[in-house]
């Protein structure tokens, strides 16, 4: 039977059980955002987070209950930023109508920021392609489901007006996710469709995405 190390016995021992369990969750974070629900072993998020795959294991239980928590994570990262952007906008009395444009850019705008860290994005995306697997399937259908309704509820505006809210972000999704932000000055037609899409921040997620780029390479 596998042990961990001394090196890893003396770190996690300095560690709280609240910490550890962070420190294994975002390093799990990463490492599905890279391979996906299926490339991706708990022997993969023990080597990312620096304890023993047992150990992983033992917190996590199977792959599939550790996917699903930073599944999970990812889903209430974006319940929780829209709620607090519209809790903003509740509190502003010079906040625009539900009915004109820039209601709606100030919710993509806190969207697009948040999905600036890519492993939220990645793993959001790997958890929709993952969805034929019966309890991650459920799990994503009800996530959508919560920030829909959220949008509906908090809005009061009409289905086909969130499904166009929708649908930008998952345009956002799918631009982020092939990092065309970043490559997108290579490209006129490609820079044209970024700038529209994620109008003013598209500064701001093509940084971080070339910061993480030159991360990645900084590691191979």
């Amino acid at each position: 039977m596998s042990t961990m190390s001394a090196e890893e016995v003396e770190r996690t021992t300095r560690m709280s059980a609240a910490q550890r369990r962070e420190q294994i969750l975002a390093a799990a974070s990463r490492a599905f955002a890279q391979s996906g629900y299926a490339g991706t072993s708990t022997d993969a998020v023990a080597r990312e987070a620096g304890v023993s795959q047992p150990y992983v294991v033992r917190m996590f239980g199977t792959k599939a209950d550790l996917f699903r928590e930073v599944f999970q994570r990812s889903i209430d990262a974006i319940l929780s930023t829209f709620t607090a952007e519209l809790d903003r906008i509740d509190a502003d009395p010079d906040a625009p109508d539900v009915e004109t444009e820039e209601y709606w850019d100030r919710l993509g705008a806190v969207y697009g920021e948040l999905v600036t860290d890519r492993s939220i994005l990645l793993v959001l995306m790997h958890g929709f392609v993952a969805g034929s697997i019966p309890e991650i399937g459920a799990q994503a259908r009800t996530g959508m489901s919560q920030i829909y309704e959220l949008i509906r509820r908090r809005t009061n505006c009409t289905p086909d007006r969130a499904r166009e809210f929708f649908a930008q972000g998952m345009l956002l999704n799918t631009l982020l996710a092939m990092q065309a932000p970043e490559h997108s000055m290579d490209d006129p037609a490609l820079l044209e469709l970024c700038s529209c899409s994620f109008g003013p921040i598209l500064p701001v997620v093509t940084a971080a995405g070339i910061a993480q780029l030159a991360g990645e390479t900084a590691t191979r």
